[in-house]
């Protein structure tokens, strides 16, 4: 398939919202809608913004009494953490020290679905992403069952909250409950192990910060939310799209890694696991756009419609709702677009996040009689829009 075929989106998941390019304006809400690439990565990139979403509100309740994760964070205190530990994100930290272990992990869980013939993918790709990013975290000397604890604690987050709904208040009991199951089988063992010894990982790193128990205890809970749940989202995505394009899947069985990376990529850009990203602003800005540019005043939330700037024709090129792996692309724009945020906040785990998908799902493809014998049920979490894919089963032999 090439960029001038004309084709209608293939996107699985609809998420409705503005047309992609439309001007950048401010909302019955008072919050401002981006949704053209060139506003959104400008505002992305921009220093006079602070970090938005996320449950940051209750976050910041808790400033000044420690030091919140670098998710929740800003400015130079930001910048220079990301600098201080961009070192274990690095492609070539990810080859010598996690690609045998993805690699391992990939097989046990291909060879658990030899095993049962049977299984849902999102069980096999969320073991996976725990599993690595806990090499990465430094999460290494708890029991058995993380990966359990994590999905319970996470399926209890979100909803309406307020201690008059019993609902809410059933959720924050068993939330805190799985959370502190989290801290004591897997957080606080780590912790322990490397204040003996330290490592080199990112628990290490923060023992020589001085970080306490709870503060690294938020930041793990952040690296579990960015970069377990959200790849076992996009795993499950990307398997969805080969399973149902008989020409994707050839060329992605056929492909060498880079040919496989970017047809990743492009799946990617079409569907971001996340789809709105806010700031609130600190000053004014002036910003560019497709239609000149725009004022955003200071002191206002600003919603960045990702999965809508990267569907931008003026940025991605003709047919932008079609997968066209190899599709040209102007300087500056990634392959895929803002999928992984731009700016300070761009999610540091990116090449470890599509390295360990493509280590996964070429040796899941290479297994005779891979089938979908069920597809996934698609949920939405409003606050940022993203996918969960619930039920994707597959069948071998």
């Amino acid at each position: 398939m090439t960029a001038e075929t004309p084709v209608e989106s293939t996107r699985k998941v609809a998420r409705g919202g503005p047309p992609p390019g439309c001007p950048a304006h401010a909302g019955a809400d008072a919050v401002w809608q981006v949704q053209d690439f060139v506003t959104a990565r400008a505002l992305l990139r921009s220093t006079d913004t602070r970090q938005a979403g996320f449950n940051i509100e209750n976050a910041r309740k808790l400033e000044g009494r420690m030091r919140l994760p670098v998710l929740y964070r800003d400015g130079a205190e930001h910048r220079e953490h990301r600098r201080q530990t961009a070192k274990y994100f690095t492609p070539k930290r990810v080859d010598t020290a996690y690609r045998g272990l993805m690699e391992r992990l990939a097989e046990q869980q291909c060879d658990e679905l030899r095993r049962r013939g049977e299984v849902d993918l999102s069980q096999l790709s969320f073991r996976l992403a725990v599993a690595v990013a806990a090499e990465v975290i430094g999460l290494t000397e708890g029991g058995a069952g993380m990966a359990g604890r994590l999905e319970r604690f996470f399926a209890e987050q979100g909803g309406t909250p307020g201690w008059r709904n019993p609902g809410a208040v059933l959720h924050q009991v068993r939330g805190n409950v799985n959370l502190g199951l989290f801290y004591w089988l897997d957080v606080r063992p780590s912790i322990v192990a490397r204040r003996a010894a330290g490592r080199d990982d990112l628990i290490s790193h923060l023992l020589g910060e001085g970080c306490s128990a709870s503060e690294i205890l938020g930041e793990c809970v952040t690296f579990a939310a960015a970069g377990m749940v959200t790849t076992r989202e996009f795993i499950t995505l990307a398997a969805w799209h080969l399973l149902t394009d008989e020409d994707l899947r050839r060329a992605y069985a056929e492909g060498d890694e880079p040919q496989r990376v970017g047809i990743l990529h492009e799946i990617l850009r079409l569907e971001p696991v996340v789809s709105d990203l806010y700031r609130t602003t600190t000053a004014e800005l002036e910003l560019p756009s497709a239609h000149g540019p725009v004022t955003i005043p200071a002191g206002v939330r600003v919603d960045i419609g990702v999965a809508a700037a990267n569907l931008d024709a003026a940025a991605v090129g003709p047919q932008p709702g079609a997968i066209c792996p190899g599709r040209p692309l102007p300087d500056g724009v990634g392959n895929a677009g803002l999928a992984f945020g731009d700016g300070p906040h761009r999610c540091p785990g990116a090449y470890i996040a599509i390295q360990e998908t493509d280590t996964f799902l070429v040796r899941l493809f290479a297994l005779p009689g891979l089938r979908m014998v069920r597809p996934p049920t698609v949920r939405i979490r409003p606050e940022i829009a993203s996918y969960e894919l619930v039920g994707l089963r597959l069948q071998v032999g």
